[in-house]
């Protein structure tokens, strides 16, 4: 694609959000609804799991998660309900202090960094998969800009998490078939 193909396509996209603007259609309000609300629930986890993380760079991980990605995408997805007269979820979550420093959790009671590892790419996997299902069941261009731009930061910050776990030695080794 040439530069002036970009320059026209983002300046349609800028047009269409300004006036080509539908209300949010049912899939589209009930996606944004099912981001915020699970969003929450992810944040109160994110947290339990920085303050469990012993590791200095899997915390720096999780709280650019928590900052970056799942508080923006929340801010954002509650605007668009609140722009169309949709209501927002009542469910909440107490928000935890992020500790800098290492938490005296015995060892017995505490996550290590490698479950804390596997359980954050299994719940960016779980995450990735349901923006993909409501990019596809979205109409409106502000949703879907939306949700490209939070998969597309999702996947550098999966791969990050790889390349942290890989370096750590936390992936589990699987077998090879070789029969």
């Amino acid at each position: 694609m040439s530069l002036l193909d970009k320059v026209n396509a983002e300046t349609r996209n800028l047009v269409n959000m300004f006036f080509d603007k539908e209300p949010l259609n049912y899939l589209e309000a009930a996606s944004l609804y099912g981001v915020v609300a699970q969003g929450r629930l992810n944040i109160s986890i994110l947290e339990i799991m920085y303050n469990h993380a012993q590791d200095s760079e899997l915390k720096a991980l999780i709280k650019e998660a928590l900052e970056y990605d799942t508080d923006n995408l929340i801010e954002q997805s509650e605007e668009l309900l609140e722009e169309n007269g949709a209501a927002l979820p009542t469910l909440s979550f107490t928000r935890r202090a992020l500790h800098k420093s290492p938490l005296d959790i015995p060892q017995d009671a505490r996550a290590t960094d490698r479950e804390i590892a596997l359980y954050l790419a299994t719940l960016a996997k779980a995450s990735q998969t349901a923006l993909l299902g409501a990019l596809h069941q979205s109409y409106q261009l502000e949703v879907a800009l939306l949700y490209r731009e939070k998969l597309d930061a999702g996947l550098d910050w999966d791969y990050r998490l790889l390349q942290l776990a890989l370096d750590r030695g936390w992936l589990p080794h699987l077998s090879k078939i070789t029969h």
